[in-house]
């Protein structure tokens, strides 16, 4: 397991803060230590996608045709330039990225969004 970081933060006592000031601009609760989120990943559009922090956005679209008689799956890869700053568990969880309006770089993901996650990792505790 991972432990608790945040992009752009030099240091624990900024990465805390950085996540308080970060759920607040998203509206929600800081998680606390021990149930912070790393990673989830969740369904929408038919893409299972990744929110991983400190990664961009990351998601796989499988599709399946016909094809003389066979069935054949085909999965493409996505990814968004939208890093992952954090994630907020709750129903649903919360993610917040850096892109508009926290910098400047446009997404095709609100900032912050709402996502129903199939799976959640959680940082190591302490």
């Amino acid at each position: 397991m991972t432990a608790f970081f945040l992009p752009r933060a030099a240091d624990d006592e900024q990465a805390e803060r950085l996540y308080e000031a970060l759920a607040e601009f998203a509206g929600c609760e800081p998680a606390p230590p021990g149930q912070r989120v790393r990673c989830i990943r969740f369904v929408q559009d038919g893409v299972r996608w990744t929110a991983e922090v400190g990664e961009e956005l990351r998601g796989e679209r499988t599709t399946a045709t016909l094809r003389r008689g066979e069935l054949v799956e085909r999965t493409e890869v996505l990814a968004s330039a939208t890093r992952v700053l954090a994630v907020y568990p709750g129903e649903p969880h919360v993610v917040v990225t850096d892109a508009q309006p926290i910098t400047g770089a446009p997404s095709e993901w609100a900032n912050p969004f709402s996502a129903r996650p199939e799976e959640v990792e959680l940082f190591a505790a302490g």
